[in-house]
Formats: C-alpha cells, structure tokens, sequence
C-alpha cells in the first residue's frame, strides 16, 4: 500500500510539473504575443533601427520562436536587459525567454534555476584598447583601467586572468555596453572587455575603428545562447528546438528562398519532419505541423541570420570560425529531427 501510494503521489507531482511546464507556451498563445529579453543595444545582435524597429542576431531567434508559435514573425515585445537585470526579468515572468548575449554557466543553470535551451553563439571574451597605447597582449595590461559591465561573467573572468598572470588592474564598472562604449571612448578606462562578439560590433559603431585594436587574447568560453526558466519543460522544448531548426536548416540546404519549394516534400526524409511534410513532431510540441517552416521563413536559417546580421560582409565582420557547421570544421550540431 505505501509503494502504491508513493508512486501515486509522484503521478501527482508529475502531472502538476507538466500543466506548470506548459504555463508559457499557454500564455504566449492567449496573449498573441511573445515577450522576448535581448539587450539594451549592441549593433549585429540586438538593437533598434533608426524606425525603432529591433534587428539583429539574437532578434532573430525571438522572431523564429513567435513565427512558430503564434505564425507571426513580428509578434513580440522586444524588453531591453542589463546584465544585472535579464535574470529577474526572466524569473519574474516579465519576459517568456531570453535571447541575449548571456553565457551558460553552472551556477546560472543551478543556482539560479534557469535552462539554456543550446547555444547560438561560441564566444570568448577578450579586450579592446587604443592603438595608441602601444599595447599587443592583454599581459601587458598591468596597472590599466578595465571598463567593466556588471553582473556579468567577464567580472569574475577578468579578475581570474589578471590573478593567473600576477598583474593588477583597476575595474570600472558600467552597466551596458553603451556606457562602457562612452566611457572607453572618453578616455574613463585603458581597455573594455567583454565577449569579444561584442568587441567586434562595439569596434564597429566607432567613428574611427581603425585607431582601436583588439587584443589577441581570448581568456574564457562564452556559450551563449536563449533560456527560460527552469520546469518550463514544454515551453523549454519549443524554444529549443526552434534553434534547433534553424541550425539543422542550414545543415540541410532549407534557406528562406527554397522553403516552400521544399515544403511540398523532398527525398531528404530529415527535411521532410522538420517541414512537417512527414511525421507529426509539430504536434509533439503542441503546435502544427508547419511550426518549423515558419520559423526558418521569418528570417532564414542559422547561416542566413549569420550573415545578415553579424557576417564578414557586414561592418561587424565576424568570421563563422567556431560557429561554422559540424561539417565544415565548426561546433554547430543539431540533434536529429526524428
């Protein structure tokens, strides 16, 4: 009878953790609109246009979840976040995910009970200085003003590296990338450091790029990529495995050009499930069959966003590098669609 009655009260508890699981993708589909987290502006990744239209990388992925979702691209409420702020936007329920440059730790997954979704983005953080400062290793920083964002995981990094290398620094904290841009700028600090995705698209929005360098190393891993909050299980699903499709889309020749072509069936029976045209996995999540197709419709595959937003023929000029294919020497790898 006790065997019986445990294994009862965890069916209970089972059922209870799927109807909280499926809270979000619930809310998302009653309100016809996706509350996304992204930054408070870094040109490539996330930051409004001159009509106050949010573009970028990291946009991207919001819009392929809302197309999935709601079959709306341009149905989300884009929610500016601080480093210190993004973590109590997201617990708090203010925001459905986050889809920032923020790392996946052990203690942001743990302790602080969030759950990255996968990774968009291979990162290290590294460090920008003046040309003029005649400096060609962070090593040789001793003693300088380091521009800092608070509440982030290049704090701790940054203390690490100059405590390995028995060299001092002085922090200056800043809470955006915008005041440490302006800081730095103003001569506040010898170098900023951040990821150095970040680097790349700061450097870029500079007046003069060229009188700045940035510097050869890279001093941590950066895993960025979008998260929810933790026992969201159904809603952590659909976010995953709507980047998912957008890096298997790339892998598989489905861009935004031959989508509709390729959703009246290939001979690719991988392409076929994630277009829906085989398989009901749209309806494993809770959605239609075409959940997929909209959302690599939005704006192109993982490639294509790269490009647009962040490639090495936009002023960023970020090469693929680690976040190439599996099958072109990259880390990029989705799990099968089957």
């Amino acid at each position: 009878m006790k065997k019986i009655a445990i294994l009862g009260a965890l069916t209970v508890a089972g059922l209870a953790a799927g109807t909280a699981g499926a809270a979000t993708l619930d809310d998302v589909k009653a309100r016809g609109k996706l509350n996304c987290g992204v930054t408070t502006g870094l040109v490539g990744f996330a930051a409004p246009d001159a009509n106050g239209e949010w573009e970028g990388f990291d946009v991207g992925v919001c819009r392929a979840v809302a197309a999935a979702v709601l079959g709306d691209a341009n149905a989300v409420e884009f929610v500016p976040t601080t480093g210190k702020t993004r973590f109590t936007a997201l617990a708090s329920g203010e925001i459905d995910m986050l889809a920032r440059n923020t790392t996946w730790t052990f203690s942001r997954d743990v302790d602080l009970k969030f759950e990255f979704v996968g990774i968009n983005y291979y990162d290290g953080q590294g460090f920008i200085v003046p040309k003029a400062l005649g400096v060609s290793s962070a090593k040789e920083l001793d003693g300088a003003t380091v521009c800092i964002q608070t509440g982030t995981t290049t704090e701790l990094n940054l203390a690490d590296f100059f405590r390995a290398n028995n060299i001092s620094y002085e922090p200056v904290p800043v809470e955006t990338n915008a005041e440490g841009q302006q800081q730095y700028l103003a001569g506040a600090c010898d170098s900023y450091t951040t990821d150095a995705s970040g680097l790349a698209a700061t450097r870029a929005a500079f007046e003069n790029p060229q009188d700045h360098v940035v510097l050869p190393e890279i001093i941590s891993k950066e895993p960025l990529g979008p998260l929810v909050r933790h026992g969201d299980n159904d809603w952590g699903d659909v976010v995953r495995w709507t980047l998912n499709a957008l890096i298997a889309a790339e892998e598989y020749g489905v861009t935004s050009a031959n989508i509709e072509e390729l959703s009246n069936g290939t001979d690719n029976p991988e392409v076929n499930r994630l277009l829906g045209t085989e398989g009901n996995l749209g309806e494993m999540l809770g959605l239609d069959g075409e959940w997929a197709a909209r959302a690599i419709g939005a704006g192109g595959n993982y490639g294509e966003l790269f490009e647009k937003n962040i490639g090495e023929n936009t002023p960023i000029g970020l090469s693929r590098g680690l976040n190439a294919q599996w099958t072109d020497g990259g880390l990029l790898y989705s799990p099968p669609f089957r």
